[in-house]
């Protein structure tokens, strides 16, 4: 399954929230060497309640808006 993220490093908090058919994530890692990414991508499996590594970034590996693979759902 594909799903569509916009990435919000930084943040005070960790929080995920749906708007308009894509997920918004709040990260507190900075973009640098992909922590935020990679936060954004544990934050996922957290919010469908898998693994980490069934998580992995398919697009926008430098920008905001991203696309991850998320492997086993449907």
């Amino acid at each position: 399954m594909r799903v569509r993220a916009r990435v919000h490093p930084g943040s005070r908090q960790v929080k995920a929230e749906m708007r308009d058919g894509e997920w918004h994530l709040w990260v507190k890692e900075p973009p640098v060497d992909g922590k935020a990414n990679d936060a954004a991508a544990a934050a996922l499996a957290a919010l469908f309640a898998i693994a980490k590594s069934r998580v992995r970034l398919a697009a926008g590996a430098g920008s905001r808006s991203k696309v991850f693979e998320i492997e086993g759902l449907n």
